[in-house]
């Protein structure tokens, strides 16, 4: 696997850790301020900081939160939504403005109503960097440019999402059968995706 053309090997892990971001299925937020869980180790100032929150769009639920990004968190963030939650961590990120980003499940307990504003912060979040991202919600990775379909920790499908679909295999099943992200479903429709990507 290289790295940056660097053989993975070859690289400190240090070094490695330095591009690397990860958002994993429940968040991580310690007890401290929105702002200071969000600018995390790096030395962003409140502007950057806000702008981040800006483009995944948390800024909003913070603002209306009773001390802004100065709210103080309770003990894992506690004292806000999953979904809120997850927007503080994928604000981290940007932030951090990782090489290389892995989402492990990061939708996986979300409704899918918040997920449409998950999907919009997403978009944001992978653009010009290289992601690594574990889903069963097929929202979250049918943009991607090569999905690959697990079952029972086999290989049995991968390629782009128009190509699966024509395929009519496992994913185009999965994709036609069950209903649960309307990351893209029209204001006044009802189309919807499906929530199984890494059946067991």
């Amino acid at each position: 696997m290289l790295v940056g053309g660097h053989d993975v090997r070859d690289v400190e892990i240090d070094s490695l850790g330095q591009v690397i971001g990860i958002v994993l299925q429940e968040p991580f937020l310690f007890t401290g301020t929105i702002a200071e869980n969000i600018r995390y180790s790096s030395q962003a100032t409140r502007e950057v900081i806000e702008a981040a929150a800006q483009s995944v769009r948390a800024h909003d639920f913070i603002m209306k939160l009773p001390n802004g990004y100065d709210t103080q968190l309770g003990q894992r963030g506690c004292n806000l939504s999953l979904g809120q939650r997850q927007l503080i961590s994928f604000a981290r990120a940007l932030v951090a403005n990782p090489q290389i980003l892995i989402l492990d499940e990061a939708t996986a307990n979300i409704d899918s109503f918040t997920e449409l504003e998950i999907q919009k912060a997403l978009k944001v979040l992978f653009a010009g960097r290289t992601c690594l991202v574990i889903a069963h919600r097929l929202a979250t990775v049918r943009d991607a440019d090569r999905i690959i379909v697990l079952q029972r920790g086999h290989i049995v499908e991968q390629g782009p999402h128009d190509e699966l679909m024509k395929k009519g295999g496992l994913y185009a099943h999965l994709y036609t059968s069950s209903y649960s992200s309307f990351d893209d479903m029209p204001e006044e429709g009802a189309r919807r995706e499906d929530s199984m990507v890494r059946p067991t």
